[in-house]
């Protein structure tokens, strides 16, 4: 009897605690892979033709000051615009959204679609959160950033974007939708408004995919 009732404990015990044990060992084995592939990244060196080589600080659209190397690890899919603008930035706007909603959903987490103000003094912290309401951009994959003048100016030279200010509230300026790798290497340029987008999102695709 005592033999049968410790078979019955072992069994008992193999069925409560040992499959559990084996699932939190998994677990934690995942996890600690998880974690030395984001060190290895990040500990990985930045090149030369990177946009995390970058000094500038940036704001986004809830207040948070930013690094652009602070957004590494992402592909990024980058256009500069104004919100006051009533002419070519709503299309760029509206492309945005549209690259957005073509992605296929197991890339979208490797994805930040950022929207850079070349008018940092209308457009505020307050300004660009409004916006984002206003054009249904609420989600952790938007990011609204402006910065300085000086970093404004020289991150559109990054992007071969030019813009001059016409009047007091307009811009004149190149409508371009920049695609970056999650190492900040530019890896496409999309050019013009309402555009056929196929190419970007394959790049974007292509690139996302490298990241699961």
């Amino acid at each position: 009897m005592k033999s049968i009732s410790t078979q019955v404990q072992k069994g008992i015990f193999k069925g409560k605690f040992i499959l559990p044990l084996l699932f939190i060992f998994t677990f934690l084995f995942v996890f600690e892979s998880c974690n030395k592939k984001e060190t290895a990244d990040s500990e990985k060196p930045i090149s030369d033709l990177s946009i995390y080589n970058l000094p500038s600080k940036w704001t986004n659209q809830n207040g948070q000051n930013i690094e652009m190397k602070d957004l590494r690890g992402k592909v990024l899919v980058m256009v500069m615009i104004y919100t006051s603008c009533k002419a070519a930035c709503p299309r760029l706007v509206a492309d945005m959204r549209n690259i957005e909603s073509r992605l296929p959903e197991n890339v979208k987490d490797n994805v930040k679609l950022v929207l850079i103000s070349i008018d940092p003094k209308v457009d505020t912290p307050e300004r660009l959160k409004a916006f984002s309401i206003e054009n249904k951009m609420e989600g952790d994959q938007w990011e609204f950033l402006r910065s300085t003048e000086e970093n404004t100016r020289e991150f559109a030279a990054v992007l071969a974007v030019n813009y001059k200010k016409i009047s007091p509230m307009d811009f004149s300026h190149s409508n371009i939708i920049s695609v970056f790798n999650a190492e900040g290497e530019l890896a496409y340029q999309q050019e013009g408004l309402g555009v056929n987008s196929d190419a970007t999102i394959q790049k974007i695709t292509e690139e996302a995919a490298k990241l699961n």
